[in-house]
């Protein structure tokens, strides 16, 4: 069987090739091939397989949709804001007007997958199906239990406690039910992922398809969310006081715990993260000291690459830093580079970088980058964290070559994203727009606004040509240094500090970084924050985790900030068309700036959760809507 690509032809394309070589005689009495009777899937592995396929189509592609989660949190600016995500950013999303909403966390979307990974467990395990191989049938069934976990998973983690649906419902049935509560779901998800690992284990998955690990992964992520601030009933209380904002007392149930009991907790998820990194490895984590600084780029590059890059430099074996990943590898139409690449190059500048992230990123000797430092403000892209350079695109910084129809206007192939002194063909100095900005003579409509632009996962490979080619980067659900990450912070919080600093050491190492200093219970808790935002960026984890620390309103809530670059001829030098980034000739000037007029963000403490929609409230009037909507 060919390795799966959870593509939403390949239901349909199996279901045909299996009608047309599985009926040799009266072929005309048979359904049409893409019109299965229900009764009819289960009685053939093919089919029953094509069924499970389809499933994994409530998987989209990963995070690589145009809007990304990342584009409403602190880590980027959506350029085009009419999708929506202004509107989420703003806080004046309600039940109504619910701004971006992406299909693989939306709730009808999710109850769609769920009700037919129901359909799934039904049919196998109560018997109604011809399947005769119970190696196959665990097979199912395994991937049903993780699927339907990981549906229920992004439902949780977005709207807090939802009904627990396990049954498929007919027309004559109610279709009001009560949400469960915030426990009764973190439960339901733990015992969907016990059963997917037991019935998973020992069996090789075809690449793309969930395994016994992927379930312990999922089990874990859910165990560290469970632990976290948000669902401590008391510490989210008063956060929704601070406005002033009651939160009903049955509303709770929904939302956090009724115990206190985080010990208990921490445990339970720390025992769950090194149950996955017991039963994997990672990449390079077994380092004693840190690499160079040119080897931590490209150690953090081929993780992002995922094995799915050609480049020259890129290291293939960082795919066993993945345990689940949507891949894309026979029908590849993948455009992420198009969306998210400098307009430049004919891309749409997608989801760019904002200054609030860029300027987290620590010096390379893991001191603090800081704007008031001279030094720093005159060269801020100097002997920076590595993994800033396989993140971020900046003013400057090498990239692929251009598009020969656009003319010989960048031979260097570098980003562009300044205002630079250059002399004309007459010899007059003018003010030229960089290549890569918003006055651009290349579709400047698409041009950041930040001054920055998205590298992690866009495919370095120069043959690539990001605007009409596609790429083969996978996208990871869940990679081992999530699982690293969890246990740390449990054993922060369980107050074991040597365990904690250990790990966050070999991830800092990897990278070419130092090994931490802090060696008190707060200052490893701030240091190891830090670490996963840098090392997690634009893996959808941001938006999550400044909600379940309940630190949005200092993260989230603030304005964005842009970079302003200059380039200004030093006395007796000058340039002349086409420009090239050049420190011999041009003093560089950047200015930091918090700009407002794209998007005015603001938080409000309603968004700890989404809202559930109007019209999903008047279909079930037992669906208690969020505290304030």
């Amino acid at each position: 069987m060919k390795t799966i690509i959870q593509n939403r032809n390949l239901y349909l394309l199996v279901l045909i090739t299996f009608f047309a070589f599985a009926c040799k005689k009266d072929f005309l009495d048979v359904e049409s091939p893409g019109q299965v009777p229900a009764e009819s899937v289960w009685k053939d592995p093919a089919t029953a397989q094509a069924f499970v396929n389809d499933i994994y189509n409530g998987l989209g592609n990963g995070g690589f949709s145009e809007e990304m989660l990342a584009s409403v949190s602190d880590e980027a600016l959506f350029t085009h804001p009419t999708r929506g995500i202004d509107l989420v950013n703003s806080a004046t999303i309600n039940p109504s007007t619910l701004g971006w909403v992406n299909d693989t966390w939306a709730y009808k979307q999710m109850y769609n997958r769920i009700r037919a990974c129901n359909i799934t467990i039904e049919k196998i395990t109560g018997g109604d199906n011809a399947l005769t191989s119970q190696t196959l049938k665990d097979q199912l069934l395994g991937e049903a239990y993780f699927l339907r976990a990981y549906f229920y998973q992004q439902l949780l983690r977005f709207y807090g406690g939802v009904p627990i649906i396990t049954k498929t419902y007919v027309l004559n049935d109610n279709y009001s039910v009560k949400r469960n509560t915030y426990e009764e779901c973190v439960n339901f998800i733990i015992k969907d992922c016990d059963e997917a690992n037991k019935l998973l284990t020992g069996k090789t998955m075809e690449k793309g398809r969930t395994t016994a690990t992927a379930a312990l992964a999922l089990k874990s992520r859910v165990l560290i969310y469970a632990a976290s601030d948000l669902h401590i009933r008391t510490k989210l209380i008063a956060k929704f006081a601070e406005k002033n904002t009651i939160i009903p007392a049955q509303t709770l149930d929904f939302l956090s715990y009724a115990s206190e009991d985080r010990v208990g907790r921490y445990k339970l998820a720390q025992t769950a993260a090194k149950a996955v990194m017991d039963a994997t490895r990672g990449y390079m984590l077994d380092l004693s000291g840190p690499v160079s600084a040119t080897d931590g780029s490209r150690n953090y590059k081929s993780i992002a690459m995922g094995g799915g890059s050609k480049a020259p430099n890129i290291d293939a074996a960082a795919a066993s830093e993945l345990i689940f990943a949507r891949y894309f590898i026979v029908q590849n139409n993948i455009k992420h580079a198009q969306q998210n690449g400098p307009n430049g190059y004919h891309n749409w500048a997608g989801n760019t970088p904002i200054g609030l992230l860029v300027d987290d990123y620590e010096m390379k000797d893991g001191s603090k980058f800081s704007w008031t430092n001279p030094t720093q403000k005159a060269a801020p892209y100097q002997n920076r964290d590595p993994r800033f350079y396989a993140t971020i695109l900046y003013d400057g910084a090498g990239w692929k070559p251009r598009d020969k129809a656009s003319g010989n206007v960048d031979p260097a192939s570098q980003i562009q994203t300044g205002v630079y002194d250059l002399l004309d063909d007459k010899s007059n100095k003018f003010d030229f727009k960089g290549l890569d900005t918003r006055a651009s003579s290349i579709e400047n409509w698409n041009g950041s606004w930040t001054g920055y632009y998205y590298h992690k996962f866009i495919d370095p490979d120069p043959s690539i040509v990001d605007a009409s080619m596609s790429q083969n980067v996978p996208w990871p659900f869940f990679r081992y240094t999530e699982a690293v990450f969890n246990f740390i912070e449990a054993s922060i919080e369980l107050g074991e500090l040597s365990k904690a600093t250990e790990w966050l050491n070999k991830i800092r190492f990897r990278a070419g970084m130092p090994a931490v200093t802090a060696t008190d219970q707060d200052g490893l808790r701030e240091v190891y924050r830090h670490e996963r935002r840098i090392e997690m960026a634009y893996e959808e984890q941001r938006y999550h985790d400044t909600r379940r620390w309940l630190i949005a309103s200092e993260t989230l809530g603030r304005k964005t900030t842009y970079i302003k670059v200059t380039g200004k001829f030093k006395p007796g030098k000058t340039m002349s068309a086409p420009y090239h980034y050049d420190n011999t000739i041009y003093d560089y000037t950047y200015s930091p700036v918090e700009e407002n007029s794209q998007e005015n963000r603001s938080w409000d403490n309603k968004l700890y959760f989404r809202p559930f929609s109007r019209d999903e409230v008047n279909k079930n009037n037992m669906l208690d809507q969020n505290p304030g909507y």
